[in-house]
């Protein structure tokens, strides 16, 4: 019997990808966990492996086509012996009906067909994103009947779902019938033919967003619609970190070890976070989720975009197995290798633009973070020393970002504080 190869979900928030490459051709025959594909998501290529065995029968989708929806079939597995003739064609993608016109009378709509519910403890097949596509829009996926392969409940099936009202628990429904006021939209902004039209006679390039770019737009807007940010900011005085940095490359030279200033300042924050374990938090929605380890993002610029690779437990891990971990982490993100695992969760984020030689900047929380630390540039400054003279020292300027939600402003500074402490007090950190 011929089966179906979907596009598959390869992050929790992949809509669509490209199918970059084939790895394999028409007529091969292919095993449970043999590579099929490379597909780029919005943040990596990654590898596809096949589920099911058989004889590739038909390629539906031809290498590098953009904009495939999750779900969507991309090739079909015939059995041995079995003609790729008897492969589905591919199906159509469903068309949205007509709007009536004003004047016609209202049509009657169809009951929905009842939904037979599954067994208590019953394992429900449906895709991360009909999964999410549910918890958002109140529907109990359990109830569910999926018109994808083999049963499987896919984001059709939700919306369906949804827009009847079927399948959504009764306290959702009678909440949906209360009358609300409608929320604003958000302002999209001018059009693209608008803002083409500014331009008429000036020369330029148009770039097509790629899915990296989409998503970037997309989360930051959000970010700093929904986010309430306050903002933090501290000097730090780096020259006892500069002196012990360097008496420490000069022992693990022999070792090809060089720490950098970023090491410190990820082992700073993670330390802080343990310090300040109220502060090593994120925003869920409708309740404030605390962690226990200290898992530091650090954002790593890339060509179109930009990765935030995790170092996880990294309060527990000594600056040279930092310093190896996130040069291994930013060559990947830079050659887009990183697996979703790497790049998703943790609970605070670094933005270092120091040796862009920026003295100072705001960064925006990258969610469900709690905060994010924009970290400048180390300048050499005159400041007033304990004994009340004036000298000088190297002087580098951070700015904590804060949702409100999550961090209150005591208690950011607080952890600001104990960041800026760990600093300046370089060997206290590795006691």
């Amino acid at each position: 019997m011929a089966t179906e190869v979907l596009m598959p979900a390869l992050s929790p928030t992949m809509e669509e990808g490209t199918l970059a490459k084939w790895l394999v051709k028409e007529g091969d025959t292919v095993k449970s966990g043999d590579i099929l594909a490379e597909i780029e998501t919005d943040k990596a290529t990654m590898e596809f492996e096949a589920v099911d065995e058989g004889v590739v029968g038909k390629i539906l989708i031809a290498e590098g086509t953009a904009g495939v929806k999750v779900n969507t079939p991309i090739a079909v597995l015939v059995e041995e012996g079995e003609s790729a003739d008897a492969a589905p064609a591919p199906k159509a993608a469903p068309t949205a009906a007509p709007k009536a016109e004003a004047a016609a009378p209202a049509a009657v709509a169809a009951a929905p067909a009842p939904i037979a519910p599954k067994a208590p403890g019953a394992r429900v097949m449906a895709s991360p994103l009909a999964r999410r596509l549910a918890k958002e829009r109140g529907v109990d996926i359990a109830a569910l009947a999926g018109s994808g392969p083999h049963g499987r409940i896919v984001k059709a099936d939700v919306e369906a779902a949804a827009t009847s009202g079927a399948a959504k628990p009764a306290a959702a429904l009678a909440a949906a019938a209360a009358p609300a006021p409608a929320p604003a939209a958000a302002p999209a902004g001018p059009s693209a033919s608008t803002v083409a039209k500014l331009y008429e006679g000036r020369e330029y390039t148009e770039v097509t967003l790629d899915g990296m770019r989409k998503t970037i737009a997309a989360r930051l807007t959000e970010a700093k619609q929904t986010i309430p940010h306050f903002y933090l900011r501290r000097d730090v005085q780096l020259d006892t970190l500069m002196a012990f940095r360097a008496e420490l490359n000069s022992k693990l030279e022999s070792r090809g070890v060089k720490l950098s200033v970023n090491d410190f300042v990820i082992k700073a924050c993670a330390n802080a976070l343990q310090q300040v374990p109220d502060a090593n938090a994120v925003w869920a929605g409708d309740r404030i989720l605390k962690l226990k380890p200290s898992d530091v993002a650090v954002a790593v610029a890339i060509e179109g975009g930009l990765f935030t690779p995790v170092l996880k437990d990294a309060d527990r891990k000594s600056l040279s197995a930092l310093s190896a971990e996130m040069k291994d982490l930013a060559a990947r993100a830079r050659n887009r290798k990183l697996a979703p695992h790497e790049y998703q969760g943790g609970t605070f984020a670094i933005s270092n633009l120091g040796m862009f030689g920026i003295d100072n900047f705001d960064a925006v929380i990258n969610p469900p973070h709690g905060a994010i630390l924009a970290v400048g540039a180390g300048v050499k400054k005159p400041v007033v020393k304990a004994n009340g003279e004036i000298g000088v020292a190297t002087v580098m300027s951070m700015t904590l970002s804060v949702d409100h939600r999550v961090i209150d402003g005591a208690l950011g500074a607080e952890l600001l504080k104990a960041i800026v402490e760990n600093l300046e007090n370089p060997m206290a950190m590795l006691a």
